[in-house]
């Protein structure tokens, strides 16, 4: 049932602009808006987080937006169509296959700029064969060759142990870790062509965890472009949120099953 309202407080927020604009404070408006990248963070599965996103570029009018749900492959073949239909864009970016939440989530924001698309996401063949296999040569620019202190391993690692249940083989949480620096790496790379294409103000659609200050994007690109101006923008449920962000916006939690019982099946 809370699914179903946080559906329709979106319908009605798509139906009236003028309340959507009260989604965001003025403060945050004029933060994002004087930027030359905002990062607009999302719990993946919250519809309310997407319809924020989309007040959030209409308000940015941002000169590329970059899409960690995009591949770089599906950007390029998304540069020659003007899409007004879902479901040609679901099957131009093959969302099906892509294993992110329902389109209709996302299609107010891809509906809320026609800015080029730059595609950030990291095919799982990719993510498998590693960082020197994804970046190349970049992956040393990015800092990917040298590890991260111990410190900071060890609570990434605790972090992957709790978001998978503490059901994976401890074996397995460097690579979670390496996988996670990876894909923020990618995500800098793009942003960083489409202000070097653009001029900016480039806009950046992502989960939480890649936008946080403490240890995602953020730190890449302060070490990169230390020159750019960078607004992060973290969005919460029922007030909870990991992680450092420039401002925060609550949202009511969803409800949603028990992502735990997938590991309780596999034993």
């Amino acid at each position: 049932m809370k699914h179903l309202a946080i559906l329709l407080c979106a319908l009605v927020v798509m139906a009236n602009p003028g309340h959507a604009d009260e989604l965001i404070p003025d403060d945050v408006v004029s933060a994002m808006t004087s930027a030359d990248v905002v990062i607009l963070g999302e719990i993946h599965d919250n519809p309310l987080h997407h319809i924020i996103q989309a007040e959030a570029l209409k308000a940015i009018n941002p000169s590329a937006v970059v899409w960690e749900m995009v591949t770089e492959e599906g950007a390029q073949r998304l540069a020659d169509k003007a899409i007004s239909d879902p479901e040609e864009l679901a099957r131009i970016l093959k969302w099906l296959e892509s294993g992110w939440p329902p389109l209709s989530m996302y299609y107010p924001v891809f509906q809320a700029s026609d800015a080029p698309v730059y595609g950030a996401m990291v095919p799982r063949a990719a993510m498998e064969r590693g960082a020197a296999t994804a970046l190349g040569a970049d992956a040393a620019r990015y800092g990917l060759t040298v590890p991260l202190p111990k410190v900071e391993q060890t609570e990434r690692e605790a972090d992957q142990l709790a978001a998978h249940c503490n059901a994976i083989p401890e074996a397995a949480l460097p690579q979670l870790v390496a996988i996670q620096r990876l894909r923020d790496a990618v995500l800098t790379r793009a942003i960083l062509r489409a202000v070097e294409d653009t001029g900016g103000p480039v806009a950046v659609i992502t989960g939480n965890g890649h936008s946080r200050k403490d240890r995602g994007i953020p730190t890449f690109l302060s070490r990169l472009r230390p020159g750019l101006k960078v607004f992060v923008l973290g969005q919460s449920e029922d007030g909870v949120i990991d992680g450092e962000f420039d401002a925060v916006i609550d949202s009511p939690g969803i409800e949603r099953e028990d992502p735990c019982l997938a590991f309780e099946t596999q034993n």
